[in-house]
């Protein structure tokens, strides 16, 4: 599987922001290959709409079907890509590029609510419950600096995952890293 997926074409992003899209290319990513019927089954989805689904995603190049694992009956699909990531100021150049990115910041905060809803302390150990969640910055940086910290948090995670690679105790972990100016409002 490849790294990334960058995307500069605002027709190919608009192809995953369907959000049943977006959550089948999720499970392939997560969960590895799987046919339309599987994934069907694990979304509650009838297997004619994720295998359309899957279809448009192909069309894009977010999926491929999996040569190793061949079902004599019907194709098994696996993600190309780890993730995907676009550039937002050059996206922002067309109306429709601002829409599309507009629509997928919306569905990843969306799914990470989704994400925290689901989490039940119940079912972990102490040490995964002391350390799951978030934690909100405030702080004052040039644009710079977010870059950097955006590209020292990817290598940073690159290493501990190479690092920690086969442990007993690992699990699959959602990161999710942001940063937004904030808007100064003068009051009236």
């Amino acid at each position: 599987m490849e790294e990334s997926y960058k995307i500069s074409d605002p027709q190919v992003l608009r192809a995953v922001t369907h959000p049943l899209r977006a959550r089948l290319l999720g499970l392939l990513r997560a969960d590895g290959p799987a046919t339309a019927s599987e994934l069907g089954r694990k979304m509650g989805e009838s297997s004619g709409s994720t295998s359309y689904h899957l279809r448009e995603l192909f069309k894009y190049g977010f999926i491929e079907e999996d040569p190793e694992q061949r079902d004599g009956r019907e194709r098994r699909w696996r993600a190309r890509h780890r993730y995907t990531s676009w550039n937002s100021r050059e996206m922002s150049d067309t109306a429709e590029g601002r829409e599309v990115v507009k629509v997928m910041r919306l569905w990843q905060a969306d799914a990470l609510g989704q994400i925290v809803q689901e989490f039940d302390e119940s079912e972990w150990s102490p040490e995964w419950v002391e350390i799951a969640g978030m934690s909100d910055h405030i702080t004052e940086l040039p644009p710079a600096a977010l870059a950097e910290f955006m590209a020292r948090t990817e290598e940073i995670l690159r290493e501990l995952e190479a690092r920690h690679a086969g442990a007993p105790d690992a699990e699959q972990v959602r990161i999710w890293v942001g940063g937004f100016p904030r808007m100064r409002r003068e009051e009236p």
